[in-house]
């Protein structure tokens, strides 16, 4: 059980030693010393497993609660991490709390979600909600390529959808999210749908990570995915999704219109991306599936890409403002549903806390502020 917990916490005994050193988990595993409970609970948070479990005969089994969509077909079965867990257990929470409080104040369902089929045409679809879930695009010429996942996901919470972007699980920066375990999840509902979207991936990344994410709302599916443009998934639902994400961003036929044929690769991509608000990998994929490149130039510059992004944002990280982070983890719909339950004594400060990842009154009436919500 001891071996379990550190496991499914991302460790495995040797590396949570040498972490926590004070812990005798070396000979707790051998039977040579028992821990006391005061220890027990202690290394029950640490590992973020409830204590009760370690008295278990045997590792409970814990499926994932929605479907998962992560690399179909690509080896074993991953198991979840502690973090990843956690953070779909939350979401979940706040669903609930937002489709109870979105039938008491009588809200209509979010008209979009399970308005379409994986037989329908994906790019169909997409030109359909485009309109109301996409930038437009003379909009995209005036707004720095920088604020284009603020705008898009501004557009898709007006439509009624929860979306949340975090890095962490809750508000605990010690739990950071991997982005190789998983990019996003939808959590399909007619009145209460939510995204989320790690943002522990590049800003690039987390604009396709949206984008698939609405399309597995609108066929009502609630999802679990690692989905990129360069994957080519086996799955008939992931397949739908990555065409309906690239025609949503990256239009087929006013991409045909700007392609330059005497263009080197490079610049391409790059003038491209700027144009339509995506990441250079989107354009890649784009010129790809329109046969304007090969497989294997496809697959090399990609690679390249992904490689130079990923030592941008490590360049370019910095911590961000407070409260805009908070209401970016939560989400600004969510953010503004819980504060003005609070206020209007609806519902209890406590569980708007709670459910917010913060204890202080006065960090909620600051965040109510910025939030608007109260002067």
């Amino acid at each position: 059980m001891l071996e379990w917990a550190c496991q499914r916490a991302g460790y495995t005994a040797e590396s949570f030693a040498k972490r926590y050193p004070n812990y005798k988990i070396g000979a707790w595993i051998t039977g040579d010393i028992q821990p006391t409970l005061k220890q027990l609970e202690a290394f029950a948070n640490a590992t973020h497993t409830p204590v009760g479990a370690l008295l278990l005969p045997e590792p409970p089994s814990e499926p994932l609660p929605i479907p998962d969509f992560r690399s179909i077909g690509i080896g074993p079965p991953r198991r979840p991490s502690a973090n990843l867990l956690d953070t779909i257990y939350l979401c979940q929470q706040r669903q609930d709390w937002y489709r109870s409080y979105a039938r008491t104040n009588r809200f209509e369902e979010v008209g979009f979600v399970g308005s379409a089929t994986s037989a329908a045409d994906a790019e169909a679809i997409a030109n359909q909600l485009r309109p109301t879930l996409a930038i437009a695009a003379d909009e995209r010429c005036n707004i720095p390529w920088t604020k284009a996942l603020s705008r898009l996901i501004e557009k898709v919470e007006i439509q009624g959808v929860l979306v949340m972007v975090s890095g962490v699980v809750g508000s605990n920066n010690t739990r950071k999210l991997n982005p190789q375990e998983f990019r996003g999840f939808a959590l399909a509902d007619p009145m209460a749908p939510v995204v989320f979207i790690n943002g522990s991936d590049s800003r690039a990344a987390q604009i396709f990570t949206l984008a698939h994410e609405i399309g597995h709302l609108s066929l009502a599916e609630s999802a679990l995915d690692d989905a990129n443009a360069r994957t080519m998934p086996d799955h008939q639902v992931e397949q739908w999704c990555n065409r309906f994400a690239a025609e949503l961003l990256v239009p087929r036929d006013e991409l045909i219109s700007v392609i330059r044929r005497d263009e080197n690769l490079d610049d391409q991509m790059q003038r491209l991306a700027e144009y339509f608000k995506v990441s250079t990998l989107v354009i890649l994929r784009r010129l790809y599936d329109l046969s304007r490149i090969e497989r294997q130039v496809f697959w090399k510059a990609y690679d390249a890409e992904l490689e130079r992004l990923r030592k941008f944002a490590r360049n370019g990280a910095n911590g961000g403002n407070f409260y805009y982070t908070t209401m970016a983890r939560a989400g600004r719909r969510l953010t503004r549903a819980l504060i003005s339950s609070a206020l209007e004594g609806q519902g209890s400060f406590t569980e708007s806390l709670h459910l917010l990842g913060f204890r202080k009154m006065a960090t909620f009436h600051e965040l109510a502020r910025l939030a608007g919500v109260a002067p």
